[in-house]
């Protein structure tokens, strides 16, 4: 019996999977001409190259053009020339572990390869421009994104946001409709945890679909902003400037650690500074408490101010 292949659209590519996807949209496009335009998840036996080459807890780096990682009681996986993520299951793995893998490190890696800029965060879109909300594990990046989508702004993405520049102007591509929350937040952005399935077993992390809000075309990137976490009350957004915007960009990459080891090094440095030489960068620190209201407000309110100062030049031409 022919093995049935599962399409989709994700990270702006054309995906053709042996096995499904709950979490990506289903395409009835015709496959693309253009091999470049799609990618392939594939099940296969990677048992002799992980005999040869593979390193525990480690990613290995066997050309700029291939990588070989393994999960412990998982997955192992290889990802190669931008265009093929091949996973051989572990006997006892669970295949949303395998997925969460495929689509987290498995793409951030593919990206990469494919010389698009992979960030870590939420990617947000009002009015047909796009918002990064970044910052270190558990600072809210999620929350906020949830927060300001309640107030009527749209979802591009959520853990890996695709960066890519196109005639010289940064936009963000969207990646699939699903955000990822912790249930804590869940439960104070008044939902109930038990509407959603958790990422995969014994996780207290949800998977939370929002087909209804997400945009489907690459918006302009029209700021970022920066989260810490601090004990005290939050303080006003500051702007960033200079070094501390590629700073920005270098740290909060999506598995920054592969940047050298895949010789990208003068290829990220200068993408970096043609991204922060035309884009706004704001430092926001919030406290311990559950802010995220007030900081959407903040953001929201900056966002409108900006608007209302594009117009009032407009008028003024």
């Amino acid at each position: 019996m022919e093995k049935k292949t599962h399409k989709y659209r994700a990270f702006g590519l054309y995906v053709l999977s042996d096995i499904p996807f709950k979490e990506l949209v289903a395409s009835e496009e015709s496959e693309p001409s253009n091999p470049f335009e799609k990618i392939c998840i594939k099940q296969r036996d990677l048992s002799s190259i992980w005999d040869n080459y593979g390193e525990k807890r480690k990613f290995k780096v066997l050309t700029d053009q291939s990588v070989l990682f393994t999960v412990n009681e998982t997955a192992t996986f290889y990802i190669e020339g931008g265009r093929i993520i091949y996973f051989d299951p572990h006997p006892s793995s669970s295949i949303d572990k395998i997925r969460l893998f495929i689509l987290g490190s498995c793409m951030g890696v593919l990206l990469m390869q494919r010389r698009i800029l992979p960030l870590h965060g939420s990617a947000v879109m009002k009015d047909g421009k796009a918002y990064l909300i970044v910052g270190d594990s558990g600072a809210g990046k999620s929350t906020l994104a949830s927060t300001l989508i309640l107030k009527g702004w749209s979802l591009l993405s959520d853990d890996v946001i695709p960066i890519q520049l196109v005639n010289g102007i940064a936009y963000v591509v969207p990646s699939y409709p699903q955000q990822k929350l912790w249930d804590e937040s869940i439960k104070k952005l008044g939902l109930s945890v038990t509407s959603y399935h958790p990422l995969f077993d014994r996780e207290n992390k949800y998977a939370i679909p929002v087909q209804n809000v997400f945009t489907h075309h690459s918006v302009p990137l029209a700021g970022i902003f920066v989260l810490h976490q601090v004990n005290e009350r939050p303080k006003e957004i500051h702007p960033l400037s200079g070094l501390q915007k590629i700073e920005v960009l270098d740290t909060h990459t999506y598995r920054p650690f592969m940047i050298g080891r895949l010789g990208l090094l003068t290829w990220h440095f200068d993408l970096s500074v043609k991204i922060a030489s035309q884009i706004p960068m704001y430092a926001i620190e919030r406290s311990n408490l559950f802010s995220a209201y007030e900081l959407a407000d903040t953001i929201h309110n900056l966002f409108e101010e900006e608007q209302n100062d594009n117009k009032e030049a407009i008028v003024n031409q």
